[in-house]
């Protein structure tokens, strides 16, 4: 099939490696813009350009689909049988859902419809499941509202944490939009299955103030939080001499012990350490 492909960050990278290494064509890449980066605030281009460039596929970077119809009419000019979307970044309008043969199909990093939204792998584990996974769904205007067509899941232990997560499921995220293609291609038909709504949850984006901990919550919750929001935005306390970031911890049975922190300013140290120097 001929396929137009939109995504960002490292999460959507296996997912055009897979597309670009089958038998289908990639007419093009639609990605954010390049930002300035770092300490030197330096122009990258995002992950996904980078390997659509190795490989010479046009890649288009608009600031918005949703305002400019010149930008319409460029995407759906390339006839595409479908548009693949993993966190791209930017609202799709209906002009451009429905611009390709077969619409629009989302890699989604949740078991839909639980936790829609712009952070589902961080808010899985931070709140307690038990079980994650990815869904390939067909987009449509609402926010990740569309008929499910596939799913894979995996178990979310006390180890694993919101980085962890994610590089398990871009891979699953790969394999899974294959399967989801050849089954289209098969049927000649996207076919899906409607969520309930009753059941959806939504997780919003993230904010540096979601990593403090409240010393009233209880250290199963703490721990989920912790392994939640690593690597961003992170977890901290309020220590004798500022804030006090929690790099690591674990359980030991009802209590929660900090393995690794780093006090306002300094570098990472292990609890005893730090209340050696005064800052818990």
């Amino acid at each position: 099939m001929k396929i137009i492909f939109m995504g960002t960050p490292d999460f959507a990278v296996p997912a055009l490696q897979a597309i670009i290494d089958s038998p289908h064509d990639v007419l093009a890449v639609y990605t954010q813009p390049p930002r300035p980066k770092g300490r030197g605030m330096e122009v990258h281009q995002s992950p996904v350009h980078q390997l659509a460039a190795r490989y010479n596929i046009p890649v288009h970077h608009p600031v918005s689909l949703k305002k400019s119809e010149d930008e319409q009419k460029i995407f759906a000019d390339y006839n595409a049988d479908i548009a693949v979307v993993a966190a791209y970044g930017l609202i799709l309008p209906k002009a451009v859902l429905e611009a390709p043969k077969y619409g629009c199909l989302n890699i989604h990093a949740s078991l839909l419809p639980r936790w829609r939204g712009a952070s589902p792998i961080q808010h899985a584990i931070w709140k307690g499941d038990d079980v994650s996974g990815v869904t390939i769904m067909q987009m449509e205007e609402g926010l990740d509202t569309g008929p499910m067509l596939l799913k894979e899941e995996t178990p979310i232990t006390l180890d694993t944490d919101a980085q962890q997560l994610h590089d398990n499921l871009s891979l699953m995220g790969g394999r899974l939009i294959l399967r989801a293609l050849s089954q289209i291609d098969r049927l000649g038909r996207v076919e899906g299955e409607v969520q309930d709504e009753s059941v959806s949850t939504y997780a919003p984006l993230l904010k540096k103030t979601d990593g403090e901990i409240k010393p009233t919550a209880l250290a199963r919750d703490i721990h989920c939080q912790i392994r939640g929001l690593n690597p961003w935005p992170g977890t901290y306390i309020h220590g004798h001499k500022g804030r006090v970031k929690i790099l690591s911890a674990h359980l030991e049975g009802s209590e929660l012990v900090y393995d690794k922190v780093q006090p306002e300013g300094k570098k990472p140290m292990d609890l005893i350490s730090a209340k050696n120097g005064g800052y818990l």
